[in-house]
């Protein structure tokens, strides 16, 4: 396994299980921040030229990561909610289209889509409770389904969905798939070209272990001219080094979704943290989840009074766990955690855990000792 000492030095005693929320940097992160600080306070921009190169290559990777067709498809955004927005107003909608969700989504999800109501956009939500999650989306594809907007991960449930089988079936149908993939993106594997992907999008802060303030949007080439601009300015022109230049237009690749100066730092922040990712793998990445989520799952177990709310089956579960223990309040044992250094959160009407690939052993073994003792009480 990589050796992760030096790039999470962690404090003694945080147990650290909430990388579905924010997650820490790498020390590399650390180390590139550093740099370009130290380099803008001495010379400024004098070599701008490099940071564009650094920018460069976080597209590329995070064009590998989503094995994207083209470092052209990929625009860097705010966040997942400024990409959610690009797609629901700049698509072309008709009085009674249906857009269909899940009932579980996280509100980014949920509320973008629920904007278009003055529009006679119709949103669908689909319970995901059943034996077959997929079938329910897809059966809800009728003929006015225009698109398909699902986490690829539900945040609270941690359920993990088939996108290739969703991607699939909207094809079929006529609907375009749009993912959100942040609970996802840097946990496990998500192939926009094999899933059939219209657009997907994600921020950095979570599993890609990078900062808040900047995120991954995916946009498929034959759809970006269809998605009505809102934003414009220099850099999302073509030709957006000629500031003289009177006629203009947006830019051809994905970029035109970027309309000004871009957040070099934050740039600077994830394509580090992305190339600790690259150096592990992801299917090693994979590996240690699953891994560290069982030796999660086998110790809630034997606590007295332990309820799942989160899939456990391997191949439905991503880096999620929520639980709750019936002889406690949720907002009470979150705070009983926390009082000990057990960084979660509270979701889904319980407690949530997300390790990342890093997560010591000894780590989880002291937080399933820490939750033996409060669950005795």
């Amino acid at each position: 396994m990589y050796a992760t000492e030096n790039e999470f030095p962690q404090q003694t005693g945080l147990h650290y299980l909430n990388h579905a929320a924010v997650a820490p940097w790498p020390q590399r992160a650390v180390e590139a921040v550093t740099r370009f600080a130290i380099e803008n306070a001495h010379t400024g921009a004098r070599d701008y030229a490099n940071w564009l190169q650094l920018e460069r290559r976080l597209r590329e990777r995070l064009q590998r990561l989503l094995n994207a067709p083209s470092r052209s498809d990929i625009a860097l955004v705010k966040n997942t909610s400024e990409a959610l927005s690009f797609v629901a107003f700049g698509l072309d909608w008709r009085e009674g289209d249906q857009i269909v969700i899940s009932d579980e989504e996280f509100p980014s999800n949920r509320i973008v889509w629920e904007a278009l109501g003055p529009l006679g956009v119709e949103v669908v939500q689909v319970n995901l409770h059943g034996a077959n999650a997929e079938a329910a989306l897809l059966a809800a594809c009728g003929p006015r389904t225009r698109l398909m907007a699902i986490s690829a991960v539900q945040y609270a449930s941690g359920l993990r969905l088939d996108l290739q089988r969703l991607g699939a079936g909207c094809n079929a149908r006529g609907v375009l798939l749009c993912v959100d993939a942040i609970q996802q993106l840097g946990a496990f594997s998500l192939d926009v070209q094999s899933c059939n992907c219209a657009f997907a999008m994600a921020d950095g802060h979570k599993w890609m272990l990078g900062p808040e303030g900047l995120g991954v949007f995916y946009c498929r080439e034959d759809l970006r001219s269809q998605l009505k601009l809102h934003e414009y300015g220099w850099h999302m022109l073509e030709n957006a080094g000629d500031y003289s230049k009177p006629e203009w237009q947006p830019a051809r690749s994905a970029r035109r979704f970027e309309c000004g100066s871009p957040n070099m730092l934050g740039a600077t922040a994830l394509e580090a943290s992305l190339s600790l990712l690259e150096e592990v793998s992801l299917t090693t990445i994979e590996q240690q989840i699953e891994e560290r989520m069982q030796w999660l799952i086998d110790g809630l177990k034997a606590l007295p009074q332990v309820q799942f709310h989160s899939v456990l089956e391997p191949e439905r579960r991503a880096g999620i766990l929520t639980f709750s223990l019936d002889n406690w309040q949720h907002a009470a044992l979150f705070e009983a955690l926390k009082q000990k250094q057990v960084i979660c959160a509270q979701r889904g009407g319980g407690i949530r855990f997300s390790p990342h690939f890093y997560t010591r052993q000894q780590s989880i073994d002291e937080t399933l000792h820490i939750l033996h003792t409060l669950s005795t009480k």
